[in-house]
C-alpha cells in the first residue's frame, strides 16, 4: 500500500458520507432561507458532518488528534436542536456496505454522536498526526444553494499530507470552465457533486461525489496560463473575507478584463487546481484577521499537488504548525508555478500602497 493510502481512503468516504447529510439537510431545511440564526441548517448540517466524519477518523485512527470548528455544549443543553441533528446523523449511511464499514458504520447512540463531535478541540501544532477538519466551509454559499465544501487535511508534524474537499454543487466535468454564475444558486443537480483529493507527493485527482463506494478518479493538473491578460481569477463572494477593491486593483495591472469569479469556500481551490480557473486570491481586509487553518489545508495541498504555487501575500508558504490558525501568514496567493511570481508582485505592489 502506497504511503497515507488508507488516511486517504477513510478521508474521502469519510467527506462522501458527511456530504450526503449536508445535502440532505439543504433539501430538507435550507431551501428559502437565508440567516444564520438558531438551529439554521447551517447549524444542523455543521454539527452533523462533524459527527460523522470525527467517528470515521477515531474508528481507523483513534491515536490522532483533530481540530474542528464546532462543539457540542450547546447540543447537551438544547434537547430541541440535539433531536433534530441526530435525526439526520442517524439515517446517513453509504449505500455500498464495505465502504461503511471502512468508516465505522452507523453512530450508535446521541451521546456517541456527541462525543464525536466534542473530539474536534485540538489546539492543533507542530507535533503528530492532526487533521483539520471544515465541516461546511460557505455557509452562506450552502443556504442559497451556491458552492460549499466539506474540507478534511491531515497534518503531519504540521506539514499537510492528505487533502479532500468534496464540493457538492461544482460540475464533475474537469473541463467545465468557471463562470459569473459558477458561484451562485448551483443546486446539486444531475451532473454535479465533485470529490477532490491529494496525497502529498503523488498528485491530485477528482471523482465525482457518489452515495456508495468511490467512483473512478482522474488525474487533475493546474492549466498553463499563456497569456495573464486572460486568465480568470476567483475570489470570495463575502467581502469581509477577501478585499474586493484590492483584487480589482491588482487584475486591472495584470491587464485582465474578464470580472473575478465570486465563490464561497474551498471550490474555489479544487476549481483552480482541475483548471476550470486559473488563479485563487484572498487579501487581507485587517491588519489583526487571522485565516483558521481548516479553511486552507485541503484547498492548499490539492492546488500545490496540480502544480500550482500557494504563498501569502508576502510570499510564504502557509504555515499550518502554529496552532487553530495561520499566525504567521497574510492572505493567500494561489496560482500555476510558472505565473505565481508576477501575480505575487503586483499584489505585493497594490498592498504596499494602503
Amino acid at each position: 500500500m502506497s504511503t497515507y493510502s488508507k488516511e486517504l481512503e477513510v478521508a474521502q468516504l469519510a467527506v462522501q458520507r458527511a456530504s450526503i447529510l449536508t445535502k440532505k439537510v439543504f433539501h430538507e431545511k435550507a431551501k428559502g432561507t437565508v440567516s444564520k440564526d438558531d438551529a439554521s441548517p447551517v447549524t444542523i448540517g455543521d454539527f452533523g458532518a462533524q459527527a460523522l466524519i470525527i467517528q470515521a477518523i477515531k474508528k481507523n485512527f483513534p491515536g490522532d488528534q483533530i481540530v474542528g470548528e464546532e462543539e457540542a455544549s450547546t447540543l447537551r443543553n438544547d434537547i430541541k436542536l440535539r433531536d433534530q441533528i441526530w435525526a439526520f446523523v442517524r439515517e446517513t449511511t453509504l449505500t455500498d456496505a464495505n465502504a461503511e464499514k471502512i468508516v465505522g458504520g452507523p453512530i450508535e447512540t446521541v451521546d456517541a454522536m456527541l462525543d464525536a463531535i466534542d473530539a474536534g478541540n485540538s489546539a492543533g501544532g507542530s507535533k503528530g498526526r492532526i487533521w483539520a477538519l471544515d465541516p461546511i466551509d460557505g455557509t452562506k454559499g450552502f443556504l442559497r444553494g451556491g458552492q460549499y465544501a466539506v474540507c478534511l487535511a491531515l497534518m503531519v508534524d504540521g506539514d499537510v499530507k492528505v487533502g479532500v474537499l468534496g464540493c457538492p454543487n461544482l460540475p464533475i466535468d474537469d473541463a467545465a470552465p468557471l463562470t459569473a454564475e459558477s458561484g451562485v444558486d448551483q443546486t446539486d443537480a444531475e451532473g454535479k457533486g465533485v470529490l477532490f483529493s491529494a496525497v502529498s507527493g503523488q498528485g491530485a485527482t477528482s471523482r465525482p461525489l457518489g452515495t456508495a463506494g468511490l467512483g473512478k478518479s482522474k488525474s487533475i493538473q493546474m492549466k498553463p496560463v499563456e497569456d495573464i491578460t486572460q486568465a480568470t481569477f476567483c475570489e470570495s463572494v463575502e467581502a469581509g473575507h477577501s478585499s474586493h477593491g484590492d483584487q480589482h486593483a491588482i487584475v486591472t495591472k495584470l491587464g485582465v478584463t474578464k470580472p473575478s469569479v465570486r465563490m464561497d469556500s474551498q471550490a474555489k481551490y479544487g476549481s483552480i487546481a482541475r483548471g476550470a480557473g486559473d488563479i485563487y486570491l484572498r487579501l487581507p481586509v485587517s491588519a489583526t484577521y487571522q485565516e483558521k487553518i481548516w479553511d486552507h489545508a485541503a484547498g492548499d495541498l490539492i492546488v500545490r499537488e496540480a502544480g500550482g504555487q500557494v504563498t501569502d501575500t508576502l510570499g510564504r508558504r502557509l504555515d499550518f504548525s502554529k496552532g487553530r490558525t495561520l499566525q504567521e501568514n497574510k492572505g493567500v496567493v494561489a496560482a500555476p508555478k510558472a505565473v505565481h511570481g508576477q501575480v505575487l508582485e503586483v499584489v505585493k505592489e497594490v498592498l504596499a500602497k494602503k
